[in-house]
Parts: structure tokens; C-alpha cells; sequence
């Protein structure tokens, strides 16, 4: 990672990064690039835009955590983190915050674990396990989940929500033309209690014009211990 990198992230923190923070960026980017060589966690052609399509894109959270306020004692679920994103880059900069990388795929959590090793991440806690066989003791137990390019925004709504403390947070990673996911998803919305607060735009630092947006959605009361449904319903059969 460069200098340049180092100036676009401390532009987007609003702050200096630290020798320790640049040097832990540096071994994650390293770490990355031997275990994609032999385990798909993104494909080739990202894999040169690792920093741009992934570690900006991550630290984007940014944006909801500081103007949401979010305290320093939060817990974090990310589902669906794949190569963890958006939850290494976001444990460098915020060793305060809890937060649980989720993912089926043993060898990417494997990734993870060795990240958090290497970094001595002690504010990572990995899970490997399907959303929908989550234990009961998840359910309602975090303050924000998160999720990057996994489904459609009423499938993620399903997955996601059931997790979310009353008056926690459900943050998006969605495309600048989410519109059409969004009136797809107002039956799940209803169902599952979200209210729509608002869409933080963003842009990612590449060439070509790349309009991101943070979907924040409010869980306003609990939702039926039902949900999720059991394994591959909440894609056959959106809500």
C-alpha cells in the first residue's frame, strides 16, 4: 500500500493514521495477496484493485459510524464478510469496537483467523456458520450488522435484521442505483420492523465513475423469532 492510499483513507477518517495502523494495513495487503493465490477470496482482476474495491470501500463505514455516533463498546456483525470486508479493515482503525466477521466458507474464515493473528486483532471475533444457523443467542444481540454484496435487499433484509438490537442498525453496502432493491423490499421492511433513515453517498476512488451508497436502516421493535427461516428459504421465497 502507498502513500497515495495512506492520504485517501486519512481524508476519509479525517485524521493521521498511525506508523502501527500503515504498518498493519501493509501486512494485510501481503497476507492477502499469498492466501488469494491459492484460495479464492476475490477474483484476479480485483485483486489489483484490492485497496479500492475493498479497503476504501470498507472504511466507508466510516461515514455511518461517525455520524451516528456510535459508541465505543459496539458490537458489529458482518455478514457474509467473504475475503473480510468490511470487517478487517474497519478492526485496524477501531480496536474499541467488537466485531464478528460471519461466513460459511471455512477457508475464508481460515483467512481471517490468520489476519487476526498475525495483527494481533483482539477486537475480531470470527464466525463460521450459515446466517439462518446462527445461534439463538445472536438474535437481537448487536448494536450494527453490516453486509457487503451478498443479496438483494430483501433476501439481506431476512438475514440481517433478526440480529439487530431494538433501535440498533442495519447497514448496506448497495450500488448508487439501489432504488428498484429498495421498492422490492418494503414487504420485508414491514415484516421485519426496518425503517429507512437514509442513504449516505460516497465514490470510490478508481477511474471509472463508481457511486456507492450506505443504506441505514433503523430496527424500530422486535421481529418474530422465526426469522431467518431455515437454510436457502430466504432465497427461494423473499418475504
Amino acid at each position: 500500500m502507498d502513500n497515495n492510499n495512506f492520504e485517501l483513507i486519512e481524508n476519509l477518517i479525517k485524521r493521521p493514521l498511525s506508523k502501527t495502523e500503515q504498518e498493519k494495513f501493509q501486512v494485510f495487503e501481503q497476507l492477502f495477496g499469498i492466501y488469494n493465490s491459492h484460495t479464492n477470496l476475490v477474483s484476479k482482476n480485483d485483486e489489483k484493485l484490492l485497496f479500492e474495491k475493498h479497503i476504501y470501500d470498507s472504511l466507508s463505514m466510516v461515514l455511518f459510524l461517525e455520524k451516528y455516533g456510535i459508541k465505543e463498546e459496539a458490537k458489529i456483525l458482518d455478514v457474509g464478510t467473504g475475503g473480510g470486508f468490511p470487517s478487517l479493515p474497519l478492526s485496524i482503525l477501531y480496536p474499541e469496537l467488537q466485531i464478528y466477521p460471519l461466513d460459511s466458507i471455512a477457508k475464508k474464515i481460515g483467512f481471517i483467523e490468520l489476519v487476526q493473528k498475525e495483527l494481533r486483532l483482539e477486537n475480531l471475533h470470527p464466525l463460521c456458520s450459515r446466517v439462518e444457523d446462527l445461534k439463538v443467542e445472536y438474535k437481537e444481540n448487536f448494536d450494527v450488522v453490516t453486509s457487503r454484496a451478498v443479496a438483494a435487499l430483501n433476501i439481506l433484509l431476512e438475514y440481517t435484521m433478526p440480529f439487530v438490537k431494538t433501535d440498533g442498525y442495519f447497514v448496506a453496502f448497495k450500488s448508487k442505483n439501489a432504488d428498484e432493491e429498495i421498492a422490492g423490499a418494503k414487504n420485508a421492511l414491514d415484516i421485519l420492523n426496518g425503517q429507512i433513515l437514509e442513504r449516505i453517498a460516497y465514490n470510490l476512488p478508481v477511474e471509472e465513475a463508481c457511486d456507492r451508497e450506505l443504506l441505514v436502516i433503523k430496527k424500530t421493535k422486535s421481529c418474530a423469532i422465526k426469522y431467518p427461516r431455515r437454510s436457502g428459504l430466504p432465497r427461494k421465497n423473499p418475504l
